[in-house]
């Protein structure tokens, strides 16, 4: 029974008598002297307020207890506790418990005995994450299957609240099978395992995946231990990935690879089976310990290469579609699963093809010879090129030795450049053969690639597919001539072409160039010529089978040094002669010889000086 009792130094709150007081109870108790402030027996109210909390129940604040639920509405639940009052709980801390009713037990929190108002402070959220904690720990400890309400979708799975505590459930640990819509799980109650716990921040990953691969682990081992090589199953397709497709066989999974789906080429897997789809299947191998199975769905049909015409042989033309490109080749389909090769060297006659690519592409109809063909092995070459005349095979009639023709630069060397006479003939010029005059250090330095070039046959290796061609061979050599121009000792203007450490390149007339080191290139007043400055040069040395002029600019004034002074040396010996020849002519005056007497007289003189 409730009743609302004044207790002494105590605010008015709701109480319910216990059965123990109701029956012993004083029949005639004066409820109206009551009412009046009078006493209910002769005991104090100090009596009767201790008596009073001997049937209430003993509370702490900060500890779990167990109570009854009273009442329930919309927005507030009433749990009695056995204390002096009831306490209200928000309802939404009861929303996972969508059955919750009157007279059902609940653990709650006691945040506070009683407030300001004199009110019981409980929390039954605060209740179960303080127990959740623990009873998650222990779950996971002896691996308890539990039961949790799916909150809401996040990245990468969704939020489950386990006894309160909100546990992430991975998108791959829903179910066996790939999910493709999340939300259809949202706000559903379902069971699930802890799989895992970080202590440190508190974080709980739960699994509904386990408890159905738990059942059908059984169904796995009773299906594999029937399992046998070669055998034909039926299974639904599961999943659909660039390298294979996924089959369940009802349990298990097995892998059908992308290039066990067709005999032909498969670029997709979807091109040959859709999700879902209801197939019948070969087992080509399983490994029990590994629980692997690898499937075929093209063995289920004869080979092409079976059913192909047996009367095809080497040389037949044959009609095919290029279904796969290599640097090294192309792989044509000639009919679906049977593929020949043709290899980048049997594409053209051309020796200049680097790559497949530069000819063919994926999706070319083309028309090929069969070059070789192995029933036994599945394999067969083919060949474009063999469609046209090989150009080799009547060289030396269309190109004879001698002749001159047009043809295409198409590399260079440092000896040489290539050049291309037709799809397939090509030949080298050397350097050498390039300018009669000029003297070529690298061919980019007389042609580029890809520009046209006369030249003319010298040579040809039909063995070997080689031909030796000339340019300057077209133009008369021009040094009989240069030879007569050029002797030693005459002067000519040219131009410095090009200057390097032994010297200069002297670019002479008619393209003819003429070498000049440091010490012949010195001007009469000690300095050096510039790069494109124009003196006179005397040529000192000419060697015609070495195509090699020597020249000199200091030579010419040196020699009219030498010049001038050969011919004052000259001048200065007729002088001398002339004068030689004048003095000749000049009588010579007489000298009287001294006498033996003449010496005394002398002496007789001296001695006579001395005395004196």
């Amino acid at each position: 029974m409730r009743r609302f009792c004044p207790l002494k130094g105590k605010p008015n709150v709701i109480f319910y008598m216990s059965n123990n007081l109701k029956n012993t109870a004083i029949e005639d108790f004066d409820w109206e002297a009551y009412e009046n402030g009078e006493t209910l027996t002769s005991a104090s109210k100090e009596e009767q307020a201790a008596e009073y909390d001997k049937t209430l129940s003993s509370i702490n604040a900060n500890e779990v207890v167990k109570g009854t639920v009273t009442a329930i509405n919309k927005r507030e639940v009433i749990v009695n506790v056995g204390y002096k009052s009831e306490g209200v709980i928000p309802a939404s801390e009861f929303r996972y418990n969508p059955d919750l009713k009157e007279g059902d037990e609940v653990e709650v929190y006691i945040d506070s005995p009683e407030n300001r108002a004199g009110q019981l402070v409980l929390s039954h959220k605060k209740a179960r994450a303080t127990t959740s904690w623990a009873r998650v720990n222990e779950a996971l400890e002896k691996q308890e299957v539990v039961t949790g309400f799916v909150k809401c979708r996040t990245k990468g799975g969704m939020i489950v609240d386990v006894f309160g505590i909100e546990a992430f459930l991975p998108g791959s640990q829903i179910d066996v099978k790939p999910i493709r819509d999340y939300d259809v799980f949202v706000n559903k109650t379902m069971e699930f395992k802890v799989v895992k716990i970080n202590q440190e921040y508190r974080n709980v990953v739960v699994s509904h995946k386990v408890l159905i691969e738990a059942e059908l682990e059984e169904k796995r081992k009773e299906l594999i231990s029937q399992l046998q090589k070669g055998q034909i199953i039926e299974g639904t397709v599961k999943n659909i990935t660039s390298y294979g497709v996924f089959v369940d066989l009802g349990g298990v999974d097995g892998l059908i690879h992308i290039t066990d789906l067709s005999w032909g080429r498969v670029s997709d897997p979807k091109e040959v089976v859709q999700l879902d789809q209801k197939i019948k299947v070969v087992i080509l191998d399983y490994d029990e310990e590994k629980k692997r199975i690898a499937l075929g769905l093209k063995q289920l049909t004869a080979h092409p290469w079976d059913a192909l015409d047996p009367d095809l042989k080497v040389g037949d033309k044959v009609q095919g579609k290029v279904v796969v490109m290599a640097d090294y080749g192309a792989f044509v389909e000639i009919a679906p699963g049977v593929e020949g090769l043709i290899h980048v060297s049997e594409m053209s006659w051309s020796q200049h093809v680097r790559s497949a690519n530069d000819l063919l592409k994926v999706g070319d109809e083309v028309e090929a010879v069969i070059l070789t063909l192995s029933r036994e092995e599945r394999k067969m070459s083919l060949g474009l090129k063999q469609l046209k005349e090989d150009p080799w095979a009547s060289i030396e009639v269309r190109y004879p030795i001698g002749s001159d023709h047009e043809a295409k630069v198409r590399n260079f060397t440092n000896f040489g450049v290539f050049v291309e006479l037709e799809d397939g003939v090509e030949g080298l010029i050397h350097i050498s053969d390039l300018s009669w005059t000029k003297k070529v250090k690298h061919p980019s330095e007389f042609t580029q690639i890809g520009a046209p070039i006369s030249v003319r046959v010298l040579e040809i290796d039909k063995e070997n597919r080689r031909l030796s061609l000339g340019h300057k061979q077209l133009e008369e050599n021009p040094w009989d001539a240069i030879e007569e121009k050029y002797t030693v000792g005459s002067i000519h203007n040219g131009t410095i072409a090009e200057l390097i450490d032994k010297g200069a390149v002297i670019s002479l007339e008619e393209g003819v160039e003429g070498f000049a080191t440091p010490k012949h290139l010195q001007k009469q007043d000690g300095s050096q010529p510039k790069l494109g400055e124009t003196l006179d040069f005397k040529v000192i040395e000419f060697k015609k089978d070495n195509r090699r002029i020597i020249l000199s600019h200091s030579r010419i004034y040196e020699d009219e040094q030498k010049a001038e002074q050969r011919k004052a040396n000259a001048e200065k010996r007729a002088a001398a002669k002339a004068a030689a020849a004048e003095k000749a002519a000049t009588p010579i005056p007489t000298i009287e010889k001294t006498t033996l007497g003449d010496i005394d007289a002398l002496a007789a003189l001296r001695d006579k000086l001395a005395g004196k």
